[in-house]
């Protein structure tokens, strides 16, 4: 069995992932409980964070040494897949190199705001990352004078991820007087590169082609059942 965390980042998952069971995105305890439901294969895209616990680096670890293969990409996964590569989880797409070579270091960088499942994720806010990206494009297309492009860049870096928004970044990006702030808006929304979404169409795919048998590898490392670990996995603790 493969799994895959989903939700904001691509909420048309289902019918892409074909051989995946695509599962909402993770909180702490859900890659254990895939885990011991039989998965081979993990990728993680999207993980809550603000109101629940989110996944537990100790989760990725345990299932490296079962022998499942771990991918992160596009959000939370990205961020994962960066902190846990020395351990084995594969990292995919070009968001978690960003992280990996650290020329991104803030987690904040590919969170927004959306809606429920029931609404299909809807975004209501910008991730950072898409953000820079959609700059990336215009400037190299020149479509956007380089000066601009840093300007509009400064002001979403500036700006809570849960109010980020093309209108809210270009009126806080101090533009020239003659320049129309609502069409330059409405270009940037037309022009948007959903740095998020290729990813995580790259982790599918690399789900997609796991081994569909747990392979244990010789590693550095050894996973240790700590006492915070017997808790979550539901052991008994020795020790107490």
């Amino acid at each position: 069995m493969k799994v895959a965390f989903v939700g904001p980042t691509l909420p048309d998952a289902s019918p892409l992932a074909e051989g995946i069971v695509v599962r909402p995105p993770a909180a702490q305890g859900d890659i254990l409980r895939a885990v011991e439901s039989g998965a081979s294969a993990i990728g993680l895209i999207d993980g809550n964070f603000e109101y629940v616990a989110p996944v537990w680096h100790k989760e990725i670890l345990y299932a490296l040494s079962q022998g499942v293969e771990v991918f992160g990409a596009a959000s939370m996964g990205a961020l994962r897949a960066a902190e846990c590569a020395a351990f084995g989880m594969v990292g995919v797409g070009e968001i978690y190199r960003q992280y990996a070579t650290g020329e991104r270091v803030d987690d904040a960088d590919v969170a927004l705001l959306h809606g429920p499942a029931e609404l299909n994720y809807l975004p209501l806010t910008l991730p950072l990352v898409n953000v820079d990206a959609t700059l990336a494009h215009l400037e190299e297309s020149r479509s956007l004078s380089a000066e601009l492009c840093i300007a509009i860049r400064t002001a979403a870096a500036g700006i809570f991820y849960k109010e980020r928004t093309w209108l809210a970044i270009c009126e806080s990006a101090g533009l020239a007087k003659d320049m129309n702030v609502a069409v330059l808006a409405g270009v940037l929304t037309g022009a948007v590169i959903d740095q998020k979404r290729l990813d995580a169409l790259q982790l599918l795919d690399a789900v997609q082609h796991a081994q569909t048998q747990r392979t244990v590898v010789p590693r550095d490392w050894k996973f240790n059942s700590t006492s915070m670990w017997k808790s979550l996995s539901g052991q008994p603790d020795a020790s107490s």
